[in-house]
């Protein structure tokens, strides 16, 4: 990628199968940018999202993402794709057979880490970043919310992502925990990690103003106004 880009389209058609979803896509994401993505279900947001962490086959176009060609990718690359991005979802994902810290290491290991004290010291280290060094020992049942999705971003964090894919990160919780949520995505964006977030929710772009993208009609519209 050239210079601070992370992420970039370029005369992009997204397909989901053989239905044409978005035309002509172009879209620049730059390192430490905060940008909401929204648009009505069905409008595309999952299929863009699909496509940057290679879960959609890119066929028209250029695209880059993390530093890989989603043209060229290959099912192989996928996980290494994957470990340069961060991808939170609505629904946490969480084991629910194991502590947090054992979540944290079990994605580590997954990514090729092997040094059972430097998977100890990463795994304080996002958990601290969240604010939850404190959970360490907890199951996920035993954490709110809010809790479980910072868990979620700190896993995230693990392999130091050069963006974050949120999908609506908030869409379970209640209006004063997005909040929290929102600006511990904000704070990970001003350290220089890219977020990208999916949501309907506008209440809270409005209280976190920044870049907005839209799906609208099969197209993306870069830096749209809230009306």
């Amino acid at each position: 990628m050239i210079g601070n880009t992370v992420i970039r389209l370029q005369n992009t058609d997204i397909f989901q199968q053989k239905h044409l979803v978005l035309s002509d896509v172009n879209l620049e994401i730059n390192k430490g940018d905060f940008v909401w993505l929204i648009g009505q279900t069905g409008s595309g947001k999952s299929s863009l999202l699909k496509v940057l962490y290679g879960d959609l086959h890119l066929t028209n176009g250029e695209g880059h993402s993390g530093g890989f060609d989603l043209k060229t990718l290959a099912n192989k690359d996928v996980p290494f794709l994957r470990r340069k991005l961060g991808i939170v979802f609505q629904d946490f994902q969480l084991l629910s057979d194991r502590t947090v810290e054992k979540n944290l290491e079990f994605v580590l290991k997954a990514t090729g880490w092997k040094d059972k004290t430097k998977i100890a010291e990463r795994t304080k280290d996002v958990l601290e970043k969240v604010g939850l060094r404190s959970k360490l020992r907890k199951m996920p049942h035993e954490l709110s919310g809010g809790e479980q999705q910072r868990v979620v971003i700190a896993r995230a964090l693990l392999n130091e992502p050069e963006v974050i894919l949120a999908d609506e990160p908030t869409g379970n919780l209640d209006p004063d925990t997005s909040e929290e949520i929102v600006l511990l995505l904000k704070q990970i964006s001003q350290n220089g990690t890219a977020v990208l977030v999916a949501t309907h929710d506008y209440h809270i772009i409005r209280t976190f103003p920044s870049r907005i993208i839209k799906c609208e009609n099969g197209k993306i519209l870069d830096d749209v106004q809230l009306v």
